[in-house]
């Protein structure tokens, strides 16, 4: 059974940054796609960014220059940089691999953006 494992979420203030992982207990590069998806309260959930097995990356347009996914395939891990956060940014943030025709989630990891 796959799994993914966030961590580094946190209290942090408006302009601070925050790096997130996401540890996968099977060779990252065998997924098609990983994510980084979030979900405030009262909102739905929102892809936050995405990387490929090639290496190309999307973003939503509010993180766009602000974050970074990247993965490090010997690690097994996936990376979300945060910077210049925002209370905008206050969510549960999980990790999503798809695998095939199957998606696999994380727990999650709150980051909560406040003064």
């Amino acid at each position: 059974q796959v799994q993914l494992v966030e961590s580094g979420g946190g209290l942090v203030q408006p302009g601070e940054s925050l790096r997130l992982s996401c540890a996968a207990s099977t060779n990252i590069f065998t997924f098609n796609v990983m994510g980084w998806y979030r979900q405030a309260p009262g909102k739905e959930r929102e892809l936050v960014a995405d990387i490929t097995r090639g290496g190309s990356t999307n973003y939503v347009d509010s993180v766009k220059g602000r974050f970074t996914i990247s993965r490090d395939n010997a690690k097994n891990t996936v990376f979300l940089q945060m910077n210049s956060l925002k209370p905008e940014d206050t969510a549960v943030y999980y990790c999503k691999g798809t695998l095939f025709r199957s998606d696999f989630w994380g727990q999650g990891t709150q980051v909560t953006v406040s003064s």
